[in-house]
């Protein structure tokens, strides 16, 4: 299972380079313009993928085996909502986009198998408590980034930018049969 999750850690990273590629050819105008989409904008929906990541690092970062993977993340802000503006400048915005994705990476490299199993506690945006298998929580993690960059990359076509491929597909190593 670990060697999923660091082939979703790896397109995570992967994708959003190429979002942020594109998204960096706008202007401001062009990124914050309302265009209809859950989160309103380019700006707005890049944002919230940073939010959610924000938001399940810190719970992931409770488990103990991954407390001193994720002590930077831990002691970030806690956003007060999903839709919370973390950055209204884009390059500060990319800018910890890369960071994020490099604590994904260095973090799922450092779990193990065993810790799969853990069930995690933690409370919702609402304060609903839940226990959740860790690898279902990561899961949801990597399906969470993938649907809302989904998202992003219509809202870039909109505005006349291509992504180009985005199918994890081209990461998946090619095997003689």
């Amino acid at each position: 299972m670990k060697q999923h999750f660091e082939l979703l850690a790896t397109y995570n990273q992967w994708m959003n380079e190429r979002l942020f590629g594109a998204a960096s050819q706008l202007s401001t105008i062009e990124l914050v313009k309302a265009r209809g989409a859950f989160f309103g904008s380019i700006l707005g929906t890049l944002n919230h993928i940073a939010v959610g990541d924000t938001i399940w690092l810190k719970r992931f970062a409770t488990h103990p085996g991954s407390a001193e993977t994720l002590r930077q993340v831990s002691e970030l802000r806690t956003p007060a909502s999903l839709d919370e503006m973390l950055f209204e400048n884009f390059s500060e915005l990319q800018a910890h986009r890369r960071w994020l994705d490099e604590q994904i990476i260095r973090w799922v490299r450092a779990l193990d198998d065993q810790s799969m199993d853990f069930v995690l506690s933690y409370r919702n945006m609402k304060g609903v408590a839940s226990g959740r298998r860790l690898a279902f929580l990561i899961m949801h993690f990597f399906n969470h980034q993938t649907h809302h960059r989904g998202q992003t990359t219509t809202l870039l076509s909109q505005a006349g930018q291509d992504v180009g491929v985005t199918d994890l597909l081209t990461l998946i190593p090619q095997e003689t049969v």
